[in-house]
C-alpha cells in the first residue's frame, strides 16, 4: 500500500471541502477527497493505500463526510501522532480503521510501501524495513471495523434493522 503524507491539524474541510457535503453519494465525495491540501489525491489514490499524517487529523467539524470520504477512496488505514477526538469516533463508526503511532507517522515517507496488521497492532515500512507497535483495537472496535462500521455491527448482532 502506498503512502499519501500530510501534515499537523489536517482539519475536516480540507479532507472534504463544505462545498461538495450536498454530493449525492459516497462515490462523489470521493471525488472531492483531499482537493484542497492534494488536488491529485482522489485521481491517484487506489485501493489499500494509506494517509499518513501528523498530529490532530480530522479536526474541525464533527461531520462524518470527513472520514467517509476517505473510505469511500479506498485508503485502508489512517496513522497519525493523534486524531481530533470525533473524527476518530466517526471513522469507527463507518469503518475506517484508524492507528495512533507517533513514532511511524514521524518515520514514514510519502510513497513508501507500508503494511498493517490490526489485530497486532503493527505498522512496518517495508520501503524502510521498519517495523512500529501501535495498540490493536479492542475486541468490540475491531467488530465494528471488521462489519464495515457500526450500524452493520448492530444489524448482524440482531440489534438494529
Amino acid at each position: 500500500m502506498k503512502v499519501y503524507k500530510y501534515g499537523d491539524n489536517v482539519d475536516t474541510d480540507v479532507i472534504i471541502p463544505a462545498r461538495y457535503l450536498n454530493a449525492p453519494d459516497e462515490k462523489s465525495l470521493a471525488s472531492h477527497c483531499m482537493e484542497d491540501i492534494d488536488a491529485n489525491f482522489a485521481s491517484t489514490v487506489e485501493q489499500g493505500d494509506i494517509i499518513v499524517a501528523g498530529a490532530n487529523f480530522g479536526c474541525g467539524s464533527s461531520r462524518e463526510h470527513a472520514p467517509l470520504s476517505i473510505k469511500a477512496c479506498g485508503v485502508k488505514c489512517v496513522i497519525a501522532p493523534s486524531f481530533a477526538r470525533i473524527f476518530y469516533r466517526n471513522a469507527i463508526n463507518i469503518g475506517l480503521p484508524i492507528m495512533e503511532s507517533p513514532e511511524a507517522a514521524a518515520a514514514i515517507q510519502a510513497g513508501d510501501t507500508v503494511s498493517v496488521d490490526f489485530a497486532a497492532g503493527t505498522i512496518t515500512d517495508e520501503t524502510q524495513g521498519k517495523t512500529w507497535q501501535a495498540a490493536p483495537f479492542p475486541a468490540f472496535v475491531d467488530n465494528i471495523i471488521q462489519a464495515g462500521g457500526l450500524l452493520n455491527s448492530l444489524k448482524a448482532r440482531g440489534v438494529a434493522k
